[in-house]
């Protein structure tokens, strides 16, 4: 089984992505963990490297790329990353998208993060765009369109441990004998 668990800055994909890789067996790979191993391989911290990726495309692309291939190589995985359902494309057997309002994600970050709310909603409404630009430019995704997911849940609606049950619950009810197809990933311009 291949899934995926995407969404913007707050949403709560890591702690969704934990619990589902948990309770199906599968192997978490992160996007934010591949960061901070390229990070590393380049001997730099995460706030280094980030401020580098903001002047080198090349950063965004090699991240990517990792994921891309570890979704047509592998299986047992569930992938998390911003992009994950879009990089692994058909490959992946069930795809979600977790959002919340801004507001809430905004709150959640601050929390994490000890900052003011204010500072975590501009801060994190700068990265969404400057975000949505880069993988329009690099990939021809629109970040927006969320026709590719076969479950997309406003996390701002229930506790961490129920998303994580009306997650699992999906998944579990999956019967790819039944299925009668996903949306297909089209258009994407795996430029790496």
């Amino acid at each position: 089984m291949l899934l995926t668990v995407s969404g913007p800055p707050g949403s709560g994909k890591s702690t969704t992505a934990a619990a589902l890789a948990a309770a199906f067996d599968l192997e978490h790979i992160s996007g934010g963990d591949i960061f901070r191993e390229l990070a590393a391989e380049r001997d730099m911290s995460a706030v280094e490297f980030n401020k580098l990726a903001e002047e080198d495309d090349q950063i965004d692309r090699d991240l990517d790329r990792r994921l891309r291939t570890i979704a047509l190589e592998r299986d047992g995985v569930l992938l998390e990353s911003r992009l994950a359902g879009w990089l692994a494309g058909d490959e992946a057997d069930l795809r979600l998208w977790l959002d919340a309002p801004v507001h809430v994600r905004a709150a959640r970050i601050a929390d994490r993060e000890d900052k003011s709310a204010e500072l975590a909603r501009e801060e994190t409404v700068t990265r969404e765009e400057s975000e949505a630009l880069r993988y329009n430019e690099y990939y021809d995704i629109d970040i927006t369109d969320l026709s590719i997911y076969d479950i997309a849940l406003n996390t701002a609606r229930w506790g961490p441990e129920e998303v994580t049950a009306i997650c699992t619950a999906a998944v579990e009810a999956y019967d790819a004998d039944a299925d009668e197809g996903k949306y297909p990933v089209e258009g994407v311009r795996y430029d790496f």
